[in-house]
């Protein structure tokens, strides 16, 4: 019998993104019982600095922080990490190059699952965090499957972003409906612009915006991670 792998998930970026990851493998492995789920390790550290910030505004790096929660992993027992964060893959590269697990990409994930389930789309939108849009991780990735990314103007990015903070407020004074408008209003932008399909590109938009919501193919970076750690981890995703 194969032996499965442990998955480690480096967390805390933010939380609530970090439990609906968990959630997603738990419900995408094929189990009948308990001990037909993948072994996996959290590491939820909510204290890693702003992820946009240290991009664009010369904020804290979170990169000190990353290497010490994937030598947690290790220590776990992990044998493999994914970050629900895709701002934090602006630090990928330098994050394995201080790592002794492996790191499975969430850009390379979305991008190959688009390209494998929309063969014909040329352009997609790109909703995330400013400094994913800005530093252009998901665009170069997307470029390397044959594809375009769109993203939005700067006023439509601003509405972007507030609601992505807003998801993460626990206070906030929005309402979960005025939230998903926000974000929604930002997909069929998009969409009107010519995009064939939509990226949930933070992870905390899956939080607040769904295929429902849109008249275009709309792809869950955090649903799309999760399957591909359970192949990772030697299963085949249901």
């Amino acid at each position: 019998m194969q032996t499965e792998a442990t998955i480690g998930i480096l967390g805390g970026m933010g939380p609530e993104a970090t439990l609906d990851c968990f959630g997603k493998v738990l419900a995408h492995t094929p189990a009948g019982c308990d001990q037909e789920h993948l072994k996996i390790v959290i590491y939820n550290n909510p204290k890693v600095p702003d992820r946009t910030r240290a991009i664009l505004e010369q904020g804290a790096s979170p990169l000190p922080a990353l290497v010490r929660g994937a030598a947690a992993l290790k220590q776990a027992g992990a044998d493999f990490v994914i970050i629900p964060c895709v701002t934090a893959h602006f630090f990928l590269e330098s994050l394995r190059a201080e790592s002794e697990l492996p790191i499975l990409s969430i850009l390379d994930a979305v991008a190959q699952q688009i390209k494998k389930s929309q063969p014909q789309a040329e352009t997609i939108g790109l909703l995330g965090t400013s400094g994913t849009v800005q530093s252009g991780i998901f665009q170069k990735k997307l470029a390397q499957e044959g594809m375009a990314a769109l993203t939005c103007d700067e006023p439509m990015q601003q509405q972007v972003m507030e609601a992505i903070y807003e998801i993460k407020n626990k206070h906030t004074p929005l309402s979960p409906a005025e939230i998903t408008g926000k974000l929604a209003k930002a997909a069929e932008y998009l969409i009107q612009r010519g995009a064939q399909g939509i990226i949930a590109g933070c992870t905390e938009i899956p939080l607040a915006l769904s295929q429902k919501d849109m008249p275009a193919p709309y792809f869950d970076s955090l649903s799309i991670l999760a399957r591909a750690a359970i192949r990772r981890a030697g299963r085949e995703p249901v």
